[in-house]
Parts: structure tokens; sequence; C-alpha cells
């Protein structure tokens, strides 16, 4: 398949162990994105999450106006904004305002809300999430027209009369995602108005299978809606860490994988726990977990294009604390030098240009042997050993061709 300008980055949820300095942690995480602005990465999304003591952001739009100021190039849009959780309006209003502070760099990811204990705070059942989401993203789409005032009442919100009083910088907004697991509804509700995909279930056991199912969900869910999906516009979010080889890698995240799995998926949200004897490898043989040497997570993405059936237009790493700060750190820079690179289409005319010069080399390169030799002779001078051994041969290189 040929690979032109897919997009790379992170999904910071962000995850940090209990017993870490929390302060210290957020710093990390923007560390993280100015070093990803660096290396090249196209976008960040940042998550929203206000209890279980993982995941600390509570307010991705505060993080995101932060690294505004200490990046150049980046993306940032939020990973995702918890949409029952706020009034329609006010997430509407939010990132117009973002979208013109960072001159189109702000993007809106949408979800129902992930941790069950955040809505449980804010005393909403969450069976209603899911369609709570829906009605949100309903309104924020119409009031992102500005077109006419919005009236809706909903059991949990009411417009009257709304507008918007900024216009989106970006035109005809900015880029919104909606964040899609296994279950058909965050693709369903892209579909309905277009959006991009973030595929969180594409690191969950079956999901990198569930892909092009999921799709075909989103393109049919379009097209009864007078809407067209991109594929541009889908992200799938994988758990990545790149070292020189792979056992390497695997070293290097084993023990904190683990511990990330038992205390917080396991023992505070109460996933099932893993039946597999090495859950990181299998995890890597399935394709949802991206963790070895450059050529070993090239191959791990090409899979993942083939069980897509068609191609995605872009990786996240779920950003993750597996290695130590140094390593982790390295594995972005490796995979920007060495994986990137293959999906964008810039090593095409490099290979293309050294393949062109080795194989002319004769024709191109001998002729200046020569002139290298008549120099010192023109000056009087003796011709070093070097060059009188490669000039020996000088009268057989091959002529130009005419």
């Amino acid at each position: 398949m040929a690979h032109k300008g897919m997009k790379f980055g992170i999904f910071l949820a962000p995850f940090h162990r209990i017993g870490e300095n929390p302060t210290l942690a957020l710093a990390r995480d923007m560390e993280l994105i100015e070093w990803l602005d660096y290396l090249g990465y196209d976008e960040v999304w940042v998550g929203e999450h206000h209890s279980a003591g993982w995941e600390l952001i509570a307010s991705p739009e505060i993080f995101i106006a932060a690294a505004a100021e200490r990046t150049r190039h980046i993306m940032l849009g939020s990973g995702v904004t918890s949409l029952p959780y706020h009034h329609p309006l006010l997430v509407a209003q939010r990132f117009v305002q973002l979208d013109h502070m960072t001159r189109g760099r702000a993007m809106l990811g949408c979800g129902p809300g992930a941790l069950v204990s955040d809505a449980y705070m804010l005393g909403i059942e969450p069976v209603t999430q899911r369609v709570r989401m829906e009605e949100s993203l309903d309104a924020i789409m119409r009031l992102l027209r500005c077109a006419e005032p919005v009236t809706i009442k909903t059991d949990w919100f009411e417009l009257r009369e709304a507008r918007l009083h900024l216009a989106p910088y970006t035109e005809p907004h900015f880029p919104i995602a909606v964040a899609s697991t296994i279950t058909p509804a965050g693709v369903t509700a892209a579909g309905k108005h277009g959006l991009g995909v973030l595929s969180l279930g594409a690191g969950l056991p079956g999901g990198p299978e569930a892909l092009a199912d999921q799709w075909t969900i989103a393109e049919e869910t379009a097209a009864r809606h007078g809407k067209r999906m991109d594929r541009k516009d889908w992200r799938l979010v994988v758990n990545v860490h790149v070292a020189d080889e792979d056992e390497q890698a695997l070293r290097e995240v084993e023990r904190a994988e683990r511990h990330e799995t038992i205390t917080y998926f396991e023992e505070t949200l109460g996933r099932p726990p893993g039946r597999a004897d090495d859950p990181l490898r299998e995890g890597v043989q399935m394709g949802t977990t991206l963790v070895g040497s450059p050529e070993t997570v090239i191959r791990g993405i090409g899979r993942l294009e083939e069980l897509s059936r068609g191609g995605f237009g872009g990786i996240l790493f779920r950003a993750h604390e597996w290695a130590n700060r140094e390593k982790t750190l390295k594995s972005y820079e490796l995979f920007a030098r060495y994986v990137m690179p293959r999906f964008q289409g810039s090593l095409d005319t490099i290979r293309g240009s050294n393949e062109w010069a080795r194989g002319n080399r004769k024709t191109i390169f001998g002729p200046n042997v020569e002139a290298v030799r008549r120099a010192y002779l023109d000056a009087g001078r003796p011709i070093p050993a070097e060059y009188r051994q490669r000039t020996s041969g000088a009268r057989d290189v091959e002529p130009p061709a005419s």
C-alpha cells in the first residue's frame, strides 16, 4: 500500500501511577508535548477525568491553552471532552475560543465519559450517557454552523435562541472526532455528522479485527444523513513502545505495564484479569500492543492497515509511562526517526535519488577522478597515492550516454 501523509500523535489520558508527585507528573506531560512538537508529531489529544487517581487532568481546555504557548506546530485536542458533564453551549464556546487562541490548532474530541465513578459523582446514570452525548453533539454542531438561533430542550439541558457570538477561527470549524471502543455508538455518532473517529478499541482484545466493520457502520450512517466519512480523519489508539531490539523493548516496559494493568484496570476499575501467561507478548502478537524494534512496529501498523480494509489516517500512542523517563522519550524519538517516514512518503524521493546515484556512479562520478588528477598536473604538483590508484583505471570509465 502506498503511504502518504499518515498522522501520528498521542492520546494523553494521562496515566500516572499512585504514589508519585502529581505536580511533577503534570509537568512531565507538558514536557512530553514539547518533545513531540520538536520531533514533528502531528497531534495530542488530552483527556478529562475526575476520579480513580491515575488520570489527573480534569480540564483538557486549560492544559491545551498552556501547551499552545509552549509549542509551535502540533495540533491540540481534548481526548476526550465528556459531553454529558457539560452544557453544550459552554463546550462550543470554549473550543471556539481555543480555536482563536491557537490560530487553528485546537481540536474537539467527544465521548460519553469513560469513568463510571465520574458519572456517579455527578449524579448521572450510566445508561443515559451515550444518549446525552449524542444530544449534546447535535446541539454543538448546530451552534457551530452559526446559521440561525438554536432552541432545544432535553431532560438535562436547554438552549433558548442560543447562538455563538464568536464564530470559529477555522473554516467551517475546528476538527471534531468521536471516541469509539467496541460498541457501534461512537462510530454511529461520528457518521451522523461526518466527523472523525478515535478508535480506542484498536488497543483492546478483538479490537483490530472489528475495525473494518466499525468503519462500515460509520459510512452507512453517514450516507443515511447525507454526510461522508473520510478515512484521513480516522485515528487508531494503540499501546506503543520502541527500542533498538524487540527483546530490549519488552524488557523496558514489562514490569510497569503489569503494574498499571493490575493496580488500575483490574483492581481499581474492575476489568477481569487477563488469562494469558504473558499478556504483554500476547498483545504484541495480537496487534493491540506495538512493542519492539522500529521494523516490528512498522509491521504491526501494516497489519492494522490490512485489518481496516482500506487504511486509516493516523496512529495515536496511548501515552503511558511503562518505561523510565529516558527510555520513554527515546521511544518517541526512534518512532519519529524510523517509523513515521515509512508512512508519510518522506523517504521516497531520498531513496530514489540514492538508487539513481548508485546505479550510475561510474558514469557520474568517474570523470571527477580524472578532473582531480589533471588539477594536480596543471599545478605541477605530484598526484597523491590515493588518486594515482583511483585514476589508474580512469580511462576505463564508461563514457556519458550521448
